[in-house]
């Protein structure tokens, strides 16, 4: 028999999937792949949530993206699958998850085991994104792009804010994940 979802938990996926549509219009313009607030909020999701419901929460915000409603950093719609940006909406499903199951035992739960949770999310955010990026662009819509291209403008400009992100995100959760325990 399948675990239920209890209403809290489903309370707790619909917040973290609005506060990563809210993550994509915090913003700062950089080229090509726009800084947001986004991988705090897909790291938290998987954090605070563990891997299943995390990945449930930011699919959820993927799935209303396709379906239309404007949630992504620059709209929605199933146009913006062949978006090279979209491999980083893939990576923040996969991360999470991959960022809630290795943290799932709160038994000697420390800040640095959160912190490589993170900054292992973070990796298999950027390599899902930028794979993805350089496959839409070289083979679908015809806008190549080179390897050091790609990896200056879609990792290097972009990640320093990202790693403070992962830092800030270890913080809250370090603080925030007991709290939840005891709902």
């Amino acid at each position: 028999m399948k675990p239920r979802i209890k209403v809290r938990d489903m309370a707790l996926c619909a917040l973290f999937t609005a506060l990563t549509a809210v993550g994509a219009f915090i913003k700062i313009p950089v080229p090509v792949v726009p800084f947001t607030l986004q991988i705090l909020f897909t790291m938290l999701a998987g954090l605070l949530l563990g891997g299943r419901l995390g990945a449930v929460s930011v699919g959820l915000y993927a799935f209303l993206g396709l379906a239309g409603l404007p949630v992504f950093a620059e709209g929605g719609g199933l146009w913006y699958l062949l978006k090279p940006s979209f491999g980083y909406i893939l990576g923040f499903i996969v991360g999470s998850y991959v960022t809630g199951k290795m943290t799932e035992n709160p038994d000697g739960l420390t800040y640095h085991k959160i912190l490589i949770a993170n900054f292992t999310g973070l990796a298999i955010v950027y390599g899902m994104g930028m794979i993805y990026y350089y496959v839409i662009c070289n083979f679908v819509i015809n806008t190549p792009i080179g390897l050091w291209p790609l990896f200056l403008y879609c990792f290097l400009l972009v990640v320093p804010g990202d790693i403070c992100l992962c830092f800030v995100a270890a913080a809250l959760a370090k603080r925030l994940k007991p709290v939840l325990e005891r709902i």
